[in-house]
């Protein structure tokens, strides 16, 4: 209760909360970190992008097809793609992000070994993928097979945890727009991510981000493309409906 009531008392309203309509959190941005996020030639996560581009035309080592072997022309062949994960894979009936289904091509189609989360590579080739969808609305699926992984993800979102007893919902549907330690709570969607955060320093993923909310909460951190959080990512991306992908954003 007094490690509670110390993290409320952190608070300082900055503006009502909106908890009805939902919004990006680059609306919480300031005015010049918003201009430098929408300039690709002052937003440092294009770095990222272009260094996917090469990756995603580069042959594997040891040979083999690249992705823009199966994927040509991937502007228009995957504009879109970003917007509908994460989804169910039909034929394992797993939810898979666009970082599991990357590394399921990688893997199945051309016998490399995974990257794993936050190396260079995946990073670089889900901002490049990510990017192409850039403007377009989230349209993720959360019925059908999807269903039970989006309870899952609710659940979580709305169950307090950790020392400090405080769940996601508590934070970004009760307290949006107010100050926490000099950030502004944004409602927790992640259409901007891979992103790159000025505390970071680099980019990073949204796995990445759920963690670091774990561990301020101090509750039980999952590991990357856990169950637990790919749940939650569904839950959240669900919640994103119609807003626009930002990819690469920045964030404080």
């Amino acid at each position: 209760m007094r490690l509670s009531l110390l993290l409320i008392g952190l608070l300082t309203v900055l503006a009502p909360a909106q908890a009805d309509e939902i919004v990006s959190g680059s609306t919480f941005l300031s005015p010049e970190l918003h201009r430098q996020q929408d300039d690709p030639t002052r937003n440092p996560a294009w770095f990222w992008v272009d260094q996917g581009r090469d990756l995603f035309a580069a042959k594997p080592s040891g040979g083999g097809q690249a992705c823009l072997d199966c994927h040509a022309d991937p502007a228009t062949s995957l504009r879109g793609a970003a917007t509908h994960y994460p989804q169910v894979d039909p034929s394992s009936g797993k939810l898979l992000n666009l970082e599991g289904r990357i590394e399921q091509c990688r893997v199945e189609r051309q016998q490399q070994p995974a990257f794993g989360y936050e190396t260079a590579e995946m990073l670089s080739l889900t901002a490049y993928i990510a990017s192409l969808s850039r403007g377009l609305p989230m349209s993720v699926r959360t019925d059908g097979p999807a269903q039970p992984f989006f309870e899952a993800g609710k659940a979580f979102y709305e169950r307090r945890q950790g020392q400090l007893n405080l769940s996601c919902k508590q934070c970004h549907d009760g307290l949006v727009g107010q100050k926490l330690r000099g950030d502004t709570i944004s409602h927790g969607v992640g259409t901007g991510y891979p992103a790159y955060r000025l505390e970071w320093n680099t980019v990073g993923s949204l796995h990445r981000r759920l963690r670091a909310c774990s561990l301020g909460v101090r509750a039980t951190q999952f590991d990357y493309g856990s169950p637990e959080y790919l749940a939650l990512e569904l839950y959240l991306a669900g919640r994103a409906k119609g807003l626009p992908v930002e990819t690469p954003a920045m964030r404080r």
